[in-house]
């Protein structure tokens, strides 16, 4: 598989089922040519006046990729911080 095809592919959390989003980049190691983590773009934020922006970034580190689907990558992300765009962490 082609990290073109990485990026089109979306990042479901197995801990909730809840859909992250697609990857943003990629964490490599150059000297063992292996990937780090993956990154996935933050939540949209629906505040202020020009709508908030994105929250900040989700590192997933590679070990934590469960399976590579033909539509998703399932990672376990069970203590990554609330994803919740309504929690008062991402106001």
């Amino acid at each position: 598989m082609r990290i073109s095809e990485l990026r089109l592919l979306d990042i479901v959390n197995v801990k909730d089922g809840r859909r992250l989003g697609p990857i943003k980049d990629l964490d490599l190691d150059m000297e063992r040519g292996a990937i780090r983590a993956i990154l996935v773009a933050g939540a949209a934020r629906s505040w202020g006046i020009f709508g908030g922006g994105r929250g900040d970034d989700i590192l997933i580190p590679w070990d934590r990729v469960k399976k590579i689907g033909v539509d998703v990558i399932l990672v376990d992300a069970q203590d990554l911080p609330d994803l919740d765009p309504e929690s008062p962490d991402h106001r």
